[in-house]
């Protein structure tokens, strides 16, 4: 079972390919570096369904944070430079100094803050690794929601209806429930 931070961190450490993708992000030595999102999502809730096969990602996130270079092609550079050390990922790597461009909003203050305003409390999440290659997990929004199964939008995402908005659209897309049936889905209020 999976009840705390040191369980999700136990969890990975014991995870050979998520580790391989974590030594690979962390091969770049990009300033303020995270893998996160559905990476670290998906692994704990495939593990609280009993699933012995991982569910397909879509992309594994690589976020970065470093204003003195906000260039789009560096990000695909290191895209390129990460397929060269595992080909099959579908690696998509991004400076959150840049995203607010993108996303139209203030900009963020690092990428924990960024991480801090993804949709989803249960996908706020970032791993990487020190030093020493220990796991360091950050959970801005905290693991209650993730280790409870919880769909919910962050406090950035449901204090504004378009931003809620979005977060309903999201919860359509990803179909997250339909691939894990255990979840419980709360709505964005929108008035």
């Amino acid at each position: 079972m999976i009840n705390s931070r040191e369980d999700i961190i136990c969890l990975i450490n014991a995870d050979e390919w998520m580790m391989d993708i974590l030594k690979a992000a962390k091969s770049l030595r990009l300033p303020d570096w995270w893998v996160c999102a559905g990476f670290v999502r998906s692994k704990i809730w495939d593990t609280l369904h009993g699933f012995t096969v991982r569910t397909p990602l879509p992309d594994v996130d690589v976020i970065y944070f470093d204003p003195s270079n906000k260039n789009e092609d560096a990000e695909k550079q290191f895209e390129l430079q990460l397929k060269q050390i595992i080909p099959d990922i579908p690696w998509s790597v991004k400076n959150e100094a840049r995203m607010h461009l993108v996303n139209n909003i203030p900009p963020y203050l690092s990428s924990v803050d960024a991480i801090s305003k993804f949709p989803e409390t249960a996908t706020a999440l970032g791993l990487k690794l020190d030093d020493q290659d220990n796991v360091i997990l950050t959970a801005p929004c905290g693991i209650d929601d993730v280790l409870k199964m919880i769909i919910r939008p962050t406090p950035y995402f449901s204090e504004c209806m378009d931003r809620a908005e979005i977060y309903e659209k999201r919860i359509v897309q990803k179909n997250l429930k339909g691939k894990w049936n255990k979840v419980t889905v709360i709505h964005a209020i929108l008035s």
